[in-house]
């Protein structure tokens, strides 16, 4: 059997790589595969948490890759509100911003809690379980798609079509998935206008239907990009989360015989091993001084939140998982305006997922080496394929 290649090692553990680019620059220019010439990796701390709040640093992709080949992807997914600069983005923001504030996700925790004792319930008392698939996946898809009006029998593939959209390395996949996420949004939305409901995207609807503060481009791409990162980012979290602490025996009893405490506890675990690998595309229009490095205008920007909350500089000891540590200003939900919009429902599911499967079942054990574990293959998201446990 052969080892694992160097990809591999990465996506398992990124740390030991991002230490070491840190180490020679907290800002570092990369070649690329393509004729985009260099590319920006930003590493530090303090370096990544004023890029990604720069304003000189655009999201809009349009005029970078103006003169590069056009990929086949949808409209909906390529130009969503993750790809806009104010105007348009504080517009679209402020459109579903009342959705994910503190108020609304606590009127959603009854029903969170409820499903995720009814997945919790077909778990063996005795036995193996994938905590990805029987829990870290269907709860946060179920939450977002109740949240949308999407009909049970449809999730399924939705999700499959979401993870395409992350297929590193396989563009043709990503663009069809693409394609099939935004053409079934498109025809929920035309569904919906016949047999109108009380849902979250019955209410954008009615915004487009009756004002101009959408267009229909733009209410599909908003209810594609609500339900890509409406349970992406909380799937992998989950996994991270519970793996971190499995590892970690001192912080699980820790937790255990504090339950009360999750809520600062989760915050550390986003620090010590978040969602997000590296943030979407950002290019620099105009010459941007950052940290020892001058970005020049026109260049792309990646900025790293997985190494960012690793620099030794703003979180000492950073490797190590230590629930007594202050993680506040964490880069795991991003920074500045397009700071996550559901962390506040992401960190509920995971408070109410975590403790619920920790209490349940308090002999939860690796059902596997953890050299075994299978890593997403995205240098966007990190997460688990799978988590095998014994229960």
């Amino acid at each position: 059997m052969t080892g694992p290649t160097e990809g591999s090692r990465f996506f398992q553990d990124p740390y030991p790589v991002y230490a070491a680019l840190r180490a020679e620059a907290s800002v570092r220019a990369r070649p690329t595969r393509s004729q985009e010439g260099q590319r920006y990796l930003v590493l530090g701390y303090d370096e990544a948490r004023q890029a990604l709040a720069d304003p000189r640093l655009s999201k809009d992709p349009a005029p970078f890759f103006a003169d590069q080949p056009p990929r086949d992807i949808h409209p909906a997914v390529s130009r969503s509100m993750l790809a806009t600069d104010p105007p348009a983005h504080t517009r679209l923001r402020r459109l579903v911003t009342k959705a994910f504030t503190t108020g609304a996700v606590t009127r959603l925790l009854p029903r969170i809690t409820e499903l995720t004792h009814e997945l919790l319930d077909r778990w063996p008392l005795d036995g193996d379980v994938d905590f990805v698939a029987s829990l870290a996946t269907p709860l946060p898809v179920t939450v977002i798609c109740e949240l949308l009006g999407v009909p049970p029998a449809d999730r399924p593939t939705l999700q499959r079509w979401s993870g395409d959209l992350f297929a590193a390395g396989d563009p043709d996949r990503h663009d069809a998935a693409s394609h099939q996420v935004a053409d079934y949004m498109a025809d929920l939305i035309a569904t919906k206008r016949n047999h109108p409901g009380d849902d979250l995207l019955d209410h954008l609807i009615a915004i487009r239907d009756h004002g101009d503060h959408l267009n229909e481009d733009e209410l599909v791409s908003l209810a594609v990009l609500l339900l890509i990162a409406g349970h992406e980012t909380t799937t992998n979290f989950l996994g991270n989360a519970l793996l971190a602490l499995l590892q970690h025996p001192p912080a699980l009893a820790h937790l255990r015989d504090h339950p009360d405490q999750i809520t600062h506890a989760l915050d550390e675990l986003l620090r010590y091993d978040g969602p997000i690998n590296t943030a979407t595309f950002r290019h620099a229009t105009q010459d941007i001084p950052l940290g020892d490095t001058t970005i020049p205008a026109g260049t792309a920007v990646l900025v790293s939140p997985a190494a960012a909350n690793h620099d030794p500089q703003r979180f000492p000891h950073p490797d190590q998982l230590d629930l007594t540590r202050d993680p506040t200003g964490h880069l795991a939900f991003g920074h500045g305006i397009h700071r996550c919009l559901g962390a506040p429902l992401a960190k509920a599911e995971a408070t109410i997922a975590l403790t619920a499967t920790l209490t349940r079942f308090p002999h939860l054990r690796l059902a596997v080496p953890p050299d075994q574990l299978q890593w997403r293959h995205t240098r966007l998201t990190r997460g688990l394929t799978t988590l095998p446990l014994h229960t």
